[in-house]
């Protein structure tokens, strides 16, 4: 890449959009040290780093929590220094405690609320994006508690044994046809 096209490249980043469960799910914010603004974890990608990858590992970083990823929500893009910065959240659920120390760059991580998150958050940016996608990571959130707290325990300990119900072998597929 020639140092011009260098200087035009955008900015590639990626986070989440991180519930921890519960009766009342709260979303992860977290204060940068350097100006103590209230943001969405998030950071840059290492060169060749695989956006996903880099979001988990911002996300840990930032709230110090593990976590498991869900669906993509959306892109967000915003000008760095004449630069453009164009930033891929997906939302994740934190599993667990803390299993780390925050980076040096966070000063505290918050779990709020979505509308006490939207409020809280200093970028206008990154509200306007947490009120169009937190709603729907919110949703699908309440969609796995109720799942699983309706789901019967397995009887046979996990295991899995003969046919799934769920898929209809070949055979019967011929005969129906």
């Amino acid at each position: 890449m020639t140092d011009s096209a260098k200087g035009r490249a955008p900015i590639l980043a990626a986070g989440g959009i991180v519930l921890r469960e519960g009766s009342r799910p709260r979303i992860a914010i977290v204060r940068l040290r350097s100006d103590k603004s209230w943001v969405l974890p998030k950071g840059k990608l290492y060169p060749g780093e695989r956006a996903l990858v880099a979001a988990k590992r911002e996300v840990l970083e930032e709230t110090g929590h593990e976590v498991s990823v869900h669906e993509f929500l959306g892109s967000m893009s915003y000008s760095v220094d004449g630069k453009i910065k164009i930033v891929q959240f997906w939302h994740m659920r934190a599993v667990g405690g803390p299993v780390r120390e925050l980076t040096y760059d966070i000063k505290a991580v918050k779990w709020l609320s979505l509308k006490r998150a939207i409020d809280t958050l200093t970028r206008a940016h990154e509200k306007v994006f947490l009120a169009n996608v937190g709603p729907v990571a919110l949703k699908a959130t309440k969609q796995f508690e109720r799942e699983k707290s309706t789901k019967p325990p397995a009887r046979n300990g996990g295991k899995r044994r003969g046919r799934s119900s769920r898929v209809a072998p070949a055979e019967h597929l011929l005969a129906a046809g």
